[in-house]
Formats: C-alpha cells, sequence, structure tokens
C-alpha cells in the first residue's frame, strides 16, 4: 500500500508542475502578443479627414439654410456642441 500511495503522490506532483508550467508559458506568450499588438495599434489606425466644407457661396440666403442644417444635425445629437461652432464659423467666415 505504501508504494501505491508514494505512486499517487509522485503523479500528482508531476501534473502539479506541468500545469504550472504550462500556465507560465501560456501568461509569457499573451503579454508577448498583447505587447506586438499595442505596438502594432498605432500604425493600423485610420485617419479621418473632416468633410470637406461647403463652397463659398455669397448668398445669404445659402449659408442660413446650411445653418439651418447645421442646427437639426446638432438637436438630433449628431453633432457635438464643438463640431456644431466649428463648422458654423466656418460656414459664415465663407
Amino acid at each position: 500500500m505504501p508504494g501505491l500511495i508514494r505512486g499517487v503522490a509522485r503523479t500528482a506532483v508531476v501534473a502539479g508542475t506541468a500545469t504550472a508550467v504550462s500556465n507560465r508559458v501560456s501568461r509569457r506568450q499573451q503579454g508577448r502578443w498583447a505587447e506586438q499588438a499595442s505596438q502594432e495599434a498605432p500604425q493600423q489606425q485610420v485617419r479621418y479627414s473632416e468633410p470637406a466644407a461647403a463652397p463659398p457661396s455669397d448668398d445669404m440666403s445659402s449659408k442660413i439654410d446650411q445653418l439651418k442644417q447645421l442646427g437639426e444635425l446638432k438637436s438630433q445629437g449628431v453633432l457635438t456642441e464643438a463640431e456644431f461652432e466649428t463648422q458654423k464659423s466656418r460656414i459664415l467666415s465663407s
């Protein structure tokens, strides 16, 4: 009986050690992958350009229409306050 217990204990130690080593290898590998992903992420970012400004127009009614459309977009939540102000100043300065 003591030989059987010794064999079971040895098996448990080997299995526990193998599990610990496997977990450590997995954590190190995940850390490396995360590091690589963080280094590659800035290179893969898509840069969006701002939408082209409306063509310059001296017609005041055209500017008023554009300002109304901007106001509607802002009220719908499409534009933030800062975006609204930026676009409004572009329209008024053209």
